[in-house]
């Protein structure tokens, strides 16, 4: 597709010098003092505009001092600024706006001091100032609009995005909400199943009684149901996050941020919902620092606190024990007086933590940039 966009835009191009061109050794041909040098001049002037999207500052001299060579030496008429005007267009069009009014005032310049009687060179001066103007103020226009195509694409392709993200994240939070159900409920009472009816037959084997086929078949069958269970749970859970916030760190360095990690406290093993929920805050919070912060410096904090979670104490940092702290913040562009909008990536992370019984605050920080803080109680077991 890329392609086929370029060929078409250079066909535009050639087309574009040809139109120019023909335009201009047309109205040279009726002048009976145009000379060969002339239609050179007009011819070579028109052919450099094929070549404005590689090279428009160079386009625009070539047309500048050839358009000016030709009305110095043959003194044509309006039309033979052609050239110039859409080589200032194409100019203005891609940012480069002092040099082509800089190259619109040169040719109008020679076009003045060069023209035959004051008023009637004045009179054509002020047409051609015009015509230049217009070429500018279009070709200006042209490069915001063409902005504007561009972001509202990158818009429709990141709301596009986002949503997809925030789908599948929902579904997979689902599906773990679900595994931990039939954990907590099915697990537990097949278990007690499958553990009443081994009893049962180690007791009728202990007094030499015949087992019923009955007991034996619900021996069997919850055994059964308990591998079935474990597998659908494996399938259930398929979709945890696979790595640590130190590899997330070090995919945002090879991405180009610039990103810091600190780990304190008594690094363990987490419950795995409170390692999966760490594991997400830290993503987004990077991720939201990779699309907003700009050439922003990232800290990441980590705190584990310490071991000795029965009286939940404080420790010498602040933090209560028993608890994973993490901060995520950065000096980017983000102001304090101009609080963001939550979207989907804030409101998931604020209903991981609030899930699990902690607390999250992420918010632009008073000396600038954003800063992301969440406590997530351990609980007994690790």
């Amino acid at each position: 597709m890329s392609g086929r966009q370029v060929d078409r835009g250079r066909l535009a191009d050639v087309v574009l010098a040809a139109v120019v061109g023909a335009l201009g050794t047309a109205v040279a041909a009726f002048d009976d003092d145009t000379t060969a040098l002339d239609l050179v001049l007009v011819v070579l002037a028109s052919v450099a505009l094929a070549f404005h999207r590689a090279a428009p500052r160079a386009v625009l001299a070539a047309a500048t001092v050839l358009g000016t060579a030709y009305v110095v030496h043959a003194h044509p008429g309006p039309l033979s600024a052609l050239p110039v005007l859409g080589a200032v267009h194409t100019a203005a069009r891609v940012g480069h706006r002092g040099v082509a009014a800089a190259g619109g005032a040169v040719f109008l310049a020679g076009y003045v001091a060069t023209g035959p009687g004051t008023q009637h060179a004045a009179e054509r001066a002020g047409l051609l100032a015009g015509w230049f103007l217009c070429a500018v103020v279009t070709g200006l226009a042209d490069r915001n609009w063409q902005a504007y195509l561009r972001q509202t694409e990158q818009r429709a392709l990141e709301a596009e995005r986002t949503r997809e993200e925030a789908a599948l994240r929902r579904a997979g939070e689902e599906r773990l909400r679900i595994a931990r159900e039939l954990h907590d409920s099915l697990t537990h009472s097949i278990s007690i199943v499958k553990l009443q009816a081994g009893v049962a037959v180690h007791l009728a084997r202990k007094r030499g009684d015949e087992v019923p086929p009955a007991l034996l078949a619900i021996q069997e069958a919850s055994g059964e149901a308990m591998r079935e269970l474990r597998s659908a749970l494996q399938v259930l859970r398929a979709d945890e996050p696979a790595g640590t916030p130190a590899l997330l760190v070090e995919r945002a360095r090879a991405a180009g941020l610039a990103v810091e990690l600190t780990v304190t406290g008594d690094e363990r093993p987490l419950p795995r919902a409170v390692d999966r929920a760490a594991y997400r805050i830290v993503q987004e919070a990077l991720t939201n620092a990779a699309r907003h912060a700009g050439p922003a410096k990232v800290r990441v904090r980590i705190d584990y606190g310490t071991r000795n979670t029965t009286d939940h104490t404080t420790d010498h940092t602040g933090d209560r024990m028993g608890e994973l702290t993490i901060g995520v913040d950065d000096d980017g562009a983000a102001d304090p007086d101009r609080p963001p909008v939550p979207g989907t990536g804030l409101t998931g992370m604020h209903e991981r933590v609030s899930a699990l019984g902690g607390t999250l605050r992420a918010a632009p920080r008073a000396e600038g940039g954003f800063s992301v803080r969440a406590r997530l109680p351990l609980g007994d077991t690790v």
